[in-house]
């Protein structure tokens, strides 16, 4: 590594930094792993940046792991090996956007927000929201998903194309700028999801959307659970074109309280958004509202004015912060699972039953739309009973729900958390996997530890 640092420093000059606090920052995430720093920090701002530090780290096998906003759930950019944190940050520009075309070019360090403020005035927007103020090139090397995924995708439908820097130090455009292509491999969708381990992400294209004519926000709450779960279910099984229909349990809903001041009555809760004209806002929102009520719920409370719908999509956003409110000095010991439409009453359901057992808050929250939710354990990891026991409680979660021919991960993706699940949900595609990643990046230095080599 010295020798690597020597060379980064005389190529990069001051990009480079081996500060302890700027390697602190760089050696965790929003996840319970515990941390581990970088040997060096390389803040580059351009993509002939990360070529001469990627070629430099090729040289003497020096790991690399990418980092945009560090928002991760799962510890996708804790650099389990040393090496260097390629800071992406400074590549912040947004390259162009095509409204004709409903698309936009941005380097990999913009993010949602920035992307959205800037597209204010064009009459489009971005729409994956994975709450967290994340970076474009994060999101798609973790396949980000959010509250709006139900109506607009994820990042695997959104993302039209890449530049990456490979392995090898080369620069590789994975696609056009057109919405389909029948030529080659489809190198956009082997890139996104990657979590950093086949190359690093320096450019992105993604779809843009029309701001809807009518943005309406409503609230409801249910007598059950099941109530609440089985309105989600009709609502999808009917075709109606939810913007977002994300659940909170009651304890999700104390948080939301706590944290952010909005009143909720204490009982399972649905928070949904409709867009489109008028008339069509007023036609979808009356159909779920008479299948709320079928299944217990109470009137829809509506929030339409910007102001409005922003906290209250703030409180929803916020929920992992709101946690310490609950319980302060705890760590959430956080799960993402996605279970077929038809399978969610009984997974969340069965997902409570298990949580009620256990000596810790435990709350249950959800993009519920599209079969996705969280378990999350409030647990204080130094007492080593509580953290065995959401690591037990996690692991019924995992299986029941493998069981039901769904995933681990709907959006958080893998990291070093969920690894030792991979092989049992993709059984010998892991070995597919391994052999890729020993393709690409034969000395293992891309993202070590993670996606690839091992599992």
């Amino acid at each position: 590594m010295s020798q690597a640092l020597t060379d980064l420093i005389a190529a990069l000059g001051e990009k480079v930094s081996t500060n302890p606090a700027v390697r602190d920052h760089h050696g965790h995430d929003m996840s319970r792993q515990p941390l581990h720093r970088p040997d060096a920090v390389v803040f580059v701002e351009s993509e002939a940046d990360v070529v001469t530090a990627v070629k430099i780290c090729v040289t003497h096998g020096t790991p690399v792991v990418a980092f945009g906003a560090g928002s991760s759930m799962e510890g996708h950019t804790i650099p389990l090996r040393g090496g260097i944190s390629l800071d992406m940050t400074r590549m912040n520009k947004i390259l162009a956007v095509h409204a004709e075309d409903f698309d936009a070019v941005v380097q990999a360090g913009v993010t949602r927000k920035q992307l959205n403020e800037h597209l204010r005035d064009s009459g489009l927007m971005f729409t994956v929201d994975p709450g967290a103020d994340a970076s474009l090139g994060g999101m798609a090397s973790t396949r980000a998903s959010g509250t709006t995924a139900v109506r607009y995708g994820t990042m695997r439908e959104t993302v039209i194309a890449l530049k990456v820097v490979t392995a090898s130090g080369e620069v590789v455009s994975t696609g056009r700028r057109v919405k389909k292509s029948s030529t080659g491999y489809d190198l956009t969708k082997l890139f996104v999801g990657a979590e950093g381990t086949l190359g690093v992400i320096t450019e992105v294209t993604v779809k843009l959307h029309p701001i809807p004519e009518v943005i309406a926000s409503a609230i409801c709450s249910f007598a059950t659970m099941a109530g609440a779960v089985q309105t989600v279910v009709e609502t999808m099984q009917s075709a109606l074109p939810v913007a977002r229909i994300e659940f909170l349990d009651e304890v999700a809903v104390d948080a939301a309280n706590a944290h952010a001041g909005l009143g909720l009555k204490r009982a399972p809760t649905l928070f949904l958004e409709f867009h489109g004209s008028d008339r069509w806002v007023q036609e979808q929102s009356e159909t779920v509202r008479d299948l709320a009520r079928d299944n217990g719920g109470s009137d829809f409370d509506w929030s339409t004015r910007p102001e409005d719908r922003a906290r209250l999509w703030k409180a929803r956003h916020e929920t992992i912060y709101s946690n310490q409110s609950l319980r302060p000095g705890c760590k959430t010991y956080t799960t993402d699972v996605c279970v077929p439409i038809s399978r969610l009453a009984e997974a969340v359901l069965a997902a409570r039953a298990d949580a009620d057992t256990a000596p810790f808050p435990v709350k249950i929250i959800g993009h519920v739309g599209d079969g996705n939710f969280h378990v999350g354990y409030l647990i204080k990891p130094e007492i080593a009973e509580e953290l065995a026991e959401a690591e037990r409680l996690a692991e019924r979660l995992y299986q029941r729900t493998m069981d039901m021919e769904g995933t681990f991960s709907g959006e958080h993706g893998v990291g070093i958390s969920k690894l030792k699940y991979l092989r049992r949900e993709h059984g010998p595609g892991v070995d597919l996997m391994k052999a890729l990643k020993a393709a690409l990046d034969p000395q293992g230095i891309m993202n070590p530890g993670k996606l690839g080599q091992e599992g």
